[in-house]
């Protein structure tokens, strides 16, 4: 049994906590919510308890932050859908009495659109895109324990209309670095638009509650993660008004009978988000992952495909990692994200 004297308050505090929340297009800044590394993308998404010493695990959850990834220099790049991209750079140091800070920048680039007159004719082109600034701090209140928070602050530029917001993020995490567990709870996006894009129209951001799970099981070259996703919110199913369920039998005319079973268990497992890892030697680590939400989301029923699942590689040159994943979100193709990750005080002898 896991005992820790600051573990009933952390319970309460995060199981009391209720905050309305939306998804699926009803909130601002979708951009904080996408996954910036290969390892949390090849992961499922989302890795909010796996505890390896990475500073790009860390950045989605800050008390994943640990005086090890002092001087820790990340940069990841995706090339998402249609002429989207994304990516972003941070950095990681440790003071041995304050804690630990780490400071990233993100920047999305939603493309060039040609920009015309009510005839059609060009007169011009224009960019959009989303940045943003994230400082990152955690402390550890003993070797099992460890609290963290982000500020940040995000941009948004749509042509002629702006936005800004600033957000928090606050963390935990329960350490049991001997069983190669960690549990960790995650409140995300906490905050408001500070300018909104047209006036009187604030919108709410995508505040989330996660939860989850790491282990890798002794003499076992797996490490498993399991991450609770939306918290905050039971139902996350939609219904399509132009395409609704049928409930009645066409040919018989007889009501359709659903499981009620089959409805709550479609309910749970949008929260859940699987990954896990094939770890081969030191050097090299095979990443699968499986987003159920994600593939019930965006699937064509007559195509199924591999939406949901993900794909990914992690190798070890030298003092540099690098990895990569394979996100096939849709059938039209995938997303690939690169990330390339070093310590910087690797490269040097302290005298």
């Amino acid at each position: 049994m896991l005992r820790h004297p600051f573990l009933p308050a952390f319970l309460v505090i995060f199981s009391t906590i209720q905050l309305s929340a939306q998804i699926g297009g009803s909130v601002v800044f979708p951009s904080l919510d996408l996954p910036l590394s290969a390892r949390a993308a090849a992961l499922g998404g989302k890795a909010v308890a796996l505890n390896d010493n990475d500073l790009n695990l860390a950045t989605w959850n800050p008390s994943l932050l640990n005086h090890t990834m002092s001087s820790q220099v990340t940069f990841s790049f995706s090339d998402y859908m249609s002429d989207i991209k994304y990516g972003y750079f941070g950095f990681a140091w440790h003071f041995e009495k304050a804690g630990t800070f780490a400071l990233n920048a993100t920047r999305i680039n939603y493309g060039n659109f040609r920009e015309t007159d009510n005839t059609g004719q060009v007169i011009g082109e224009f960019s959009a895109g989303e940045y943003g600034v994230n400082l990152g701090y955690s402390k550890a209140i003993d070797s099992n324990f460890t609290f963290g928070a982000n500020l940040k602050f995000i941009q948004s530029n749509l042509y002629l209309w702006k936005a800004n917001g600033l957000a928090i993020d606050m963390g935990a995490a329960y350490k049991l670095p001997k069983k190669n567990f960690t549990a960790s709870v995650l409140m995300r996006n906490m905050g408001r638009m500070m300018r909104n894009y047209t006036g009187g129209n604030r919108e709410k951001l995508p505040f989330e509650v996660e939860a989850g799970i790491a282990f890798k099981p002794k003499h076992m070259p797996f490490r498993f993660n399991i991450t609770l996703q939306h918290l905050q919110k039971w139902d996350l199913t939609f219904i399509d008004p132009n395409n609704p369920p049928q409930l009645v039998d066409p040919l018989t005319g007889d009501s359709i009978k659903v499981s009620k079973f089959k409805t709550w268990g479609d309910k749970a497992m949008r929260h859940v988000v699987f990954g896990s890892e094939l770890l081969i030697g030191k050097a090299v680590s095979i990443r699968f992952g499986y987003n159920y939400m994600r593939r019930k989301e965006l699937m064509v029923v007559t195509r199924r495909g591999a939406t949901g699942f993900t794909f990914g590689l992690g190798i070890r040159i030298f003092k540099i990692h690098l990895s990569y994943a394979r996100v096939p979100y849709h059938l039209a193709g995938p997303t690939n994200t690169f990330t390339i990750t070093t310590t910087l005080s690797d490269f040097y002898v302290k005298k």
